[in-house]
């Protein structure tokens, strides 16, 4: 056996793991193979064609390393991993992302990358640049704003702002979600790649926007300082200051960068400026630098030329991509449009039918309701009709009552006519009533005094009678015929008293006489007036009856019962009080006359 056979037989191939900022991709890559190979391998798995901005990086011990294209990977300082770890990240930065990336992945890596450097605070960004870019990214994650699907809490799980804004302001994750919800809204309208777009437009104003810093330290003095290499140029920064430089080398006025082991020279274009001197803590460093500021310097004059034909067809293709892609998204809103509103239209239809089904149903139930209705009505029709024709007879009733009553009421006027001509009668009899008992009373006075006249005569008479038999007594006793002129003058005063006699024998005669007949009378008109009374009381009865017929009539015929209905007092009544106080102040008149009278003849 030989001592070939004897050797361990080499691999051919070894794995690699890419890690993007979006995938992870393993790779199986031959031992010959270029740092090259591997790089277009990974461009071609991702399909990026602006592949200068591009490149792969792994760590060395405490510091980070590119892969250099023109050495096989393996003769580097990779890890001995299996799997080596490579990271896909820019290198370079556009001066502006809007003019120099074309490929829409281009911008989706810058993106992402951008973004991840503002959340781990790598890159300074203030409260309201970062509210303002993570609402376009959230605008190019979730597309247009719907409340009706992104309900409060949507972003509880999505990282997007720094832990220094979070930590500044005492507000709680439902007050940062709302602020940056209010400026999504805004946003309506505007595509991923447009959205990525903004995005990277606010983020390369900032101060620490692509910039690569390094440790370094000026001369022998050991000053420390920072070194950062960006598009622009070199810049060197305070430790404690990484947004304002203290000095800057713009790559337009560098004439040349050099460095020996940990010595680092910049010597400006201007022979009359200084060279500029610094070193670094390790060799490593210094290449890592030296090759950021070749890659930097070389696309700062490649931006200054016109372009190539590839990044010129690269440029057309893009154009022709996003007037397409733009196409597309103007039909697809369109089409969302059209859908949205057939969706609308078909929820329309719906509600719509949804309400014709209530109507229809409400429709049959008041139709069943209007059938109930009209078989009620009809019942109450027919009851109705009844009613009229009994209400008919009840007012044909009512109308030959009415004309009864009509003709009761003529007849009731025609004995009203005749008893106030019997009132009348009454009260002219009460007028003579009055004037014979004036008369009367006229009578009764002169016959007083006529009775006392009498009286008085009497008493005269009885006088002289006594004086005269006194006189005479003794002379009749002696000589009875002998004496004539006492004889004379006694039969005349005999004669004058038979006379006064006869005479209040035949007034007393006429006063009882007259008596009699004014009793007769008083009596005649006491029966007058209770006939008087009766006929009036029965009149005024019917009068009430007629009434109150006329009134209950009316109130059947309307359909109601009436209040009692009270009448005044006539003025029959009042009338009739009257008369029958006049023949008592008669009677009582007549009354004490005839006691008065009584009086005087039994005296």
């Amino acid at each position: 056996m030989s001592i070939l056979g004897l050797k361990k037989k080499q691999p051919k191939t070894f794995k690699v793991k890419v890690i993007t900022m979006d995938a992870e991709m393993e790779f199986s890559c031959e031992v010959k193979w270029k740092g090259k190979d591997l790089f277009d391998l990974v461009c071609r798995t991702v399909g990026l064609r602006e592949t200068w901005f591009f490149g792969l990086r792994y760590t060395v011990k405490d510091t980070y390393a590119w892969l250099k294209q023109e050495k096989r990977v393996l003769d580097q300082e990779v890890p001995k991993d299996s799997p080596i770890t490579f990271h896909f990240l820019a290198k370079f930065f556009p001066e502006k992302v809007e003019e120099e990336l074309v490929q829409e992945i281009t911008q989706h890596l810058f993106f992402l990358q951008v973004k991840k450097q503002i959340l781990d605070e790598e890159i300074f960004c203030s409260p309201e640049a970062s509210v303002l870019l993570a609402s376009y990214a959230v605008q190019a994650k979730y597309g247009d704003y719907d409340p009706n699907f992104h309900k409060p809490g949507f972003l509880a799980q999505d990282e997007l702002l720094p832990k220094r804004v979070l930590m500044q302001y005492q507000m709680t994750a439902d007050m940062w979600e709302e602020k940056i919800t209010a400026w999504y809204a805004e946003h309506r309208g505007i595509a991923r790649d447009e959205a990525e777009m903004e995005y990277l437009k606010i983020a390369q104003d900032l101060e620490m926007y692509g910039v690569s810093y390094f440790a370094i330290t000026q001369n022998k003095r050991d000053t420390d300082l920072l070194l950062g290499v960006d598009a622009q140029g070199l810049h060197i920064y305070n430790p404690n200051s990484k947004l304002n430089p203290n000095k800057s080398f713009p790559w337009s006025g560098i004439r040349n960068i050099s460095y020996s082991e940990k010595e680092f020279t910049i010597k400006p274009l201007d022979k009359k400026k200084d060279v500029f001197k610094f070193y670094s803590s390790q060799l490593r460093v210094n290449k890592l630098i030296l090759q950021l500021c070749i890659g930097n310097h070389d696309l700062f004059m490649r931006r200054r030329k016109v372009d190539s034909i590839e990044v010129q067809q690269m440029k057309a293709q893009a154009k022709e991509e996003k007037a397409r892609k733009k196409m597309e998204r103007q039909i697809l809103a369109r089409e969302k449009q059209m859908r949205e509103e057939a969706e609308r239209a078909k929820e329309e239809m719906e509600r719509r039918l949804f309400q014709l089904q209530d109507e229809a149903r409400l429709a049959n139930e008041a139709l069943l309701r209007s059938e109930e209705t009209a078989d009620l009505l009809a019942e109450k029709a027919q009851i109705a009709e009844e009613e009229a024709k009994l209400l008919a007879h009840k007012a044909a009733d009512a109308e030959q009552d009415r004309q009864r009553l009509e003709v009761t009421a003529m007849k009731t006027k025609e004995e009203k006519r005749q008893m106030e001509q019997k009132m009348r009668e009454a009260e002219q009899l009460a007028v003579k009533l009055v004037e014979q008992s004036e008369r009367r009373l006229k009578e009764a006075d002169h016959l007083k005094q006529d009775l006392t006249e009498a009286k008085d005569a009497e008493r005269r008479a009885k006088q002289k009678l006594l004086e005269i038999t006194k006189t005479t007594y003794p002379v009749h006793f002696i000589s009875l015929y002998s004496f004539t002129p006492p004889d004379f003058a006694y039969e005349s005063t005999s004669s004058r008293l038979d006379f006064k006699d006869s005479d209040m024998k035949r007034l007393s005669m006429e006063i009882e006489r007259e008596r009699l007949e004014y009793m007769e009378k008083s009596k005649h008109l006491q029966d007058q007036l209770k006939e008087l009374k009766t006929e009036i009381e029965s009149l005024k009865l019917e009068e009430q009856q007629q009434q109150a017929g006329v009134y209950s009539l009316r109130n059947e015929a309307r359909g109601y019962v009436p209040e009692p209905v009270y009448l005044p007092h006539s003025n029959v009544r009042i009338i009739f009080f009257v008369l029958l106080l006049l023949l008592l102040l008669l009677l009582i008149s007549y009354i004490l006359l005839i006691d008065y009278l009584s009086e005087c003849f039994i005296e």
